[in-house]
């Protein structure tokens, strides 16, 4: 095995990691189903927003807010991932729209966050719905006695994630473990980093 060192022609690799010189079938099929997964979540989610007349971004933004509350745009951004001129945009639409304001931040009176309006409340909780709406469906394919047993298997993979991605990106991703359901954000054996 060697280490990777930066980036390869397909896309980043995160420094340190040992690199195989031969085909890992296992991680392969890993990577596949989180890819598949991934498109056709986002088709899903494409549908689910469009119908409440808002692009992806756009539900993103609101949902976040809904769940964390009032923000500044810098922490937003951070956490929906997102640089500030693509977040000041689509801030600017949805400002537009009546979903959300801007108001003074009540530690700084120098700075800004960004609140939901009512409507922006309504827009969040209707995406809200369908997504679950969706999610229901997937669930109710899958037998009840194994629906516990996958989620839990989700739940694992999302800390091996996390922690897989702690040295590339320390923190970057705790707000995705903390917005997950369980019995703490890392799961029973939780430790001070999440």
């Amino acid at each position: 095995m060697k280490r990777a060192t930066g980036t390869k022609a397909d896309g980043p690799v995160c420094a340190g990691l040992p690199v195989r010189e031969e085909r890992d079938d296992e991680a392969r099929r890993l990577l596949d189903g989180i890819q598949s997964l991934v498109r056709r979540f986002a088709v899903a989610e494409r549908a689910d927003v469009n119908c409440c007349g808002l692009t992806v971004a756009q539900a993103a933004t609101i949902e976040a807010l809904a769940v964390v509350g009032p923000m500044r745009l810098g922490a937003l951004g951070q956490r929906l991932g997102v640089q500030a001129s693509t977040l000041t945009r689509n801030v600017d639409r949805l400002e537009k729209a009546g979903l959300v304001r801007r108001e003074v931040d009540p530690e700084d009176a120098r700075a800004a966050r960004v609140a939901l309006t009512a409507d922006g409340r309504k827009a969040a909780r209707q995406v809200e719905r369908q997504e679950e709406a969706f999610a229901r469906t997937v669930l109710d394919r899958i037998p009840a006695e194994r629906r516990a047993h996958a989620l839990g298997a989700l739940q694992d993979l999302l800390v091996a994630v996390r922690e897989a991605t702690e040295s590339c990106c320390p923190g970057a991703f705790d707000h995705l473990m903390t917005d997950f359901p369980g019995e703490s954000c890392c799961g029973p054996a939780a430790d001070s980093k999440c």
